[in-house]
């Protein structure tokens, strides 16, 4: 059923039939969106859109999200989440067979590993993986290597805000008229395209019963509320990449120097199909490394490996799912803890009065005595992080005195009043 401005209320018996409806209701709205998203998470936007899609299929490649996809769909994400994902598909399937001048019937069937792969490539972006990742494509170097000194402190985690200007804001039960707690909702996306915010509102038999906004290509509500709690998202800046220089061996190429022994680079070919003209296209290949750190460039000005805080987790739709089921604050925490979302301001309000404020972030255990702001020596085990902090170590606020919480981008240490 749609509203009067158009938005789609979804009612099925199972969550996997809600997701189902959801699929074929955005493609009736922006179907060439959804395609969009779902191709480049597949590593194949080029066959479409030609030699500018290309960087991102060789970022898919790069990044190995198909090599995490594989290995872990079955073992890692529940029988509920992998049900919503493979019912959001066959949605989208169903809507390509009835309308086949919108969808090529070559790049059928979509799947439920389609729908993960989504959260899996776009997720990093918005702690700014994309930018680091230019960066090594540049005509120099970007920036110096750390030096060790044990008087240098690990770098700081937070940066200052980012005036992008997406808000949130809940007001407890002291603080409003008729003793109730508000939520407010102001994530500023593009009006168009793959981040571009999509309002629904989903209710199955078995308890799902959400509205909210999503992205093309998501089964689920990204932030929103129940009838019991809701939450927003914002985008946040924690450090959660890094970017390591190899110490290669001038008589290899291919091998790099770590903990005093050389290792062999493991190196593989990207396959880049790209669209030259109507149906005629061109397959490119282009190798792809990979190192203890993880993905690795070569450049004429240095070899480099990249590590970021989500490396390998594909939950990020069952974080989500998670959140949007929660009847409490313990039940969304619990949630939160998953730390598969590994970044986003999070404001949080319930029908029990509950107001939250956190930064949430998936911070790396960094070794002390280099600056994590520069590049790091990849010769050592020493700067290859492997643990991270919980949620609990995350900057919050959870009920204030003042009664009341918000975010705008902003530093997580302006979040609310001193206590009254």
């Amino acid at each position: 059923l749609r509203d009067t401005w158009g938005v789609p209320h979804i009612f099925g018996k199972r969550d996997a039939d809600t997701a189902f409806g959801l699929a074929y209701a955005h493609a009736e709205d922006d179907m060439p969106t959804i395609l969009e998203a779902l191709l480049a998470a597949r590593g194949q936007i080029a066959s479409v859109q030609g030699k500018d899609g290309a960087p991102i299929d060789f970022i898919v490649n790069l990044l190995r999200v198909w090599d995490d996809i594989d290995a872990k769909y079955e073992k890692d994400l529940s029988p509920e989440v992998r049900a919503i994902c493979e019912s959001y598909a066959d949605g989208l399937n169903f809507y390509a067979v009835k309308h086949p001048n919108e969808v090529p019937r070559k790049l059928l069937p979509f799947t439920g590993k389609d729908v993960v792969a989504g959260f899996v490539f776009k997720g990093p972006f918005f702690y700014g993986l994309d930018k680091t990742v230019q960066d090594l494509f540049g005509p120099e170097r970007k920036h110096k290597v750390s030096e060790k000194n044990p008087a240098t402190a690990a770098a700081e985690f937070l940066y200052d805000g980012l005036e992008i200007g997406s808000n949130t804001s809940a007001v407890g039960p002291k603080r409003s008229a008729d003793g109730s707690s508000f939520l407010n909702i102001n994530s500023h996306q593009p009006w168009e395209g793959p981040v571009a915010w999509y309002e629904a509102h989903l209710h199955s038999e078995e308890g799902w019963d959400i509205v909210g906004g999503t992205f093309p290509g998501a089964p689920l509500i990204l932030h929103g509320h129940n009838r019991d709690l809701g939450w927003a998202h914002t985008v946040n800046n924690p450090d959660l990449i890094d970017i390591f220089v190899l110490e290669m061996n001038p008589d290899n190429p291919n091998q790099y120097k770590f903990d005093g022994l050389w290792k062999d680079l493991e190196e593989r070919s990207a396959r880049i199909k790209v669209k030259i003209w109507g149906p005629i296209s061109w397959t490119v290949k282009r190798p792809v490394y990979w190192s203890v750190y993880g993905p690795t460039v070569k450049q004429d000005h240095g070899v480099y490996s990249i590590r970021y805080a989500n490396m390998g987790d594909i939950r990020q739709v069952e974080q989500w799912y998670r959140m949007g089921k929660a009847k409490n604050l313990s039940e969304w925490m619990d949630a939160m803890k998953m730390q598969s979302i590994a970044s986003l301001n999070s404001g949080y309000a319930d029908r029990e009065g509950n107001i939250l404020y956190l930064y949430n972030a998936k911070f790396p255990k960094r070794a002390e005595g280099y600056n994590w702001k520069e590049y790091l020596p990849g010769n050592t085990s020493e700067t290859l992080w492997t643990e991270f902090y919980g949620v609990d170590a995350c900057p919050q606020v959870l009920n204030p005195n003042c009664g009341f919480i918000y975010n705008s981008n902003n530093t997580p240490f302006r979040a609310t009043a001193l206590d009254e």
